[in-house]
């Protein structure tokens, strides 16, 4: 029997989308830093259980819906 491996949710920035708002960074500093022009970096993409309503938040939060969370497979 198989066995089902766990969905890891991680952050991504669409580049295009975003304007620097820095929304994002305020909301979720664990995962998010800005770079000098402040436009946000993705220091740890893997959204841990603790932190995924607040990434939720944050993605919902962002003025140009650059930020996203997206499903991987282990």
């Amino acid at each position: 029997m198989a066995v089902k491996q766990a969905t890891l949710r991680v952050l991504v920035v669409d580049p295009t989308l975003c304007d620097g708002a820095g929304v994002c960074a305020e909301l979720l500093p664990e995962h998010i830093r800005l770079d000098d022009w402040g436009f946000p970096i993705v220091h740890t993409p893997e959204v841990t259980r603790e932190t995924r309503a607040d990434a939720e938040r944050a993605c919902r939060a962002c003025p140009k819906l650059a930020l996203h969370l997206r499903r991987r497979d282990r």
